[in-house]
């Protein structure tokens, strides 16, 4: 009999001491397959970290492709509403929902991923916490530069933008690609391939990282990029939490989240998409691709042209009560802070 209490006791303890051990596990959901750089070397790290720094009390199911049901705008509303746990995405998919995030998707602001996503979480800190106070954030951060991948042709200068049809992600994109002579079509990016291999679009706006797993060198020519260092652009991503979710938590799991959240997590995703970006620009190469650099001269007329885009959303933001000239010149402030440290 004392055998049988102790054999209880001991597996009551050992059921007892496994609930203990995985106190919550978290659905985080997003578009892009599982191998791309983002999913397999920043989202999946991150969450074994914070299982690890939990002791296992906090455990991730990692939904990738929209595996979770929907197109990629939805899930701003699926982190809010509660529907999964935590999304990442492009703040862009969602147009005029983040206005004053749109500051750091204006053209020639951004240098390399890691440096302006630095930039952007100092941003976040200083004039966006309004427009993201439905959800709990770990971090903000932006792609690596963004550049020209076009089928034909190609594009050796700013008269060969004229009339393609051109892949782009966000609102402020789509001006961008406009204001330069080409007929923008926005869409996310897990149906470019099929678009371009369809005819529907001449070329893409993408950052060269995310070229790889999308095997976007086998449906195009020619790769368009612009000298010195600012890209043409990038676009702004989201890692953020259900907030409900995030109260649940007990403290010392909520402190957790909160060490792996802020700047330094912003940079770690921004270095990811940086390293993919040589990947992507290999297999350019091994295509036969031709790479095109514009020179100084040539890239300085596209900064001209493309300087509307900025003027137009001065006073859009203006129009909506936001001082958009400030915003913009702390923009660029925060960027250069950060690349002079490199």
């Amino acid at each position: 009999m004392l055998r049988a209490v102790c054999l209880g006791l001991a597996v009551a303890l050992g059921f007892s001491a496994s609930a203990a051990a995985q106190e919550v596990t978290l659905k985080i959901h997003q578009f892009l397959p599982a191998q791309a750089s983002i999913p397999a070397d920043f989202i999946k790290p991150w969450a074994d970290k914070v299982t690890k720094e939990s002791d296992g009390r906090i455990a991730f199911e990692l939904y990738p492709s929209m595996q979770l049901g929907g197109k990629p705008p939805a899930l701003i509303d699926q982190a809010r509403d509660g529907v999964v746990d935590i999304i990442w995405t492009l703040s862009g998919y969602t147009p005029g929902r983040f206005p004053k995030t749109e500051a750091f998707e204006l053209p020639f602001l951004p240098v390399d991923g890691e440096t302006t996503s630095r930039a952007f979480y100092d941003f976040y800190e200083k004039h966006l916490q309004d427009e993201y106070k439905d959800f709990k954030v770990i971090t903000v951060h932006v792609h690596s530069p963004g550049l020209l991948h076009l089928k034909g042709k190609g594009v050796h200068k700013l008269e060969d933008m004229q009339g393609l049809k051109l892949r782009g992600s966000t609102r402020m994109v789509t001006k961008l690609l406009e204001t330069l002579g080409s007929v923008p079509v926005g869409m996310p990016v897990p149906v470019v391939p099929e678009a371009l291999s369809r005819g529907v679009l001449d070329g893409a706006a993408l950052p060269w990282e995310v070229t790889g797993p999308l095997k976007i060198a086998e449906l195009v020519d020619s790769h368009t990029t612009f000298a010195g260092d600012h890209a043409l652009y990038t676009a702004t991503c989201v890692f953020l939490m259900n907030k409900a979710a995030y109260e649940a938590l007990p403290d010392d799991l909520k402190k957790v989240i909160d060490d792996n959240s802020g700047r330094e997590v912003a940079a770690w995703a921004g270095r990811v998409m940086d390293a993919a970006d040589a990947p992507g620009r290999k297999a350019a190469e091994a295509a036969g691709n031709e790479i095109v650099v514009l020179d100084e001269a040539e890239t300085e007329r596209w900064k001209t042209k493309a300087k509307d885009v900025e003027t137009s959303w001065i006073a859009d933001m203006t129009q909506r009560g936001f001082d958009g000239k400030a915003l913009v010149e702390d923009a660029k402030s925060l960027v250069e802070k950060y690349a002079s440290k490199q």
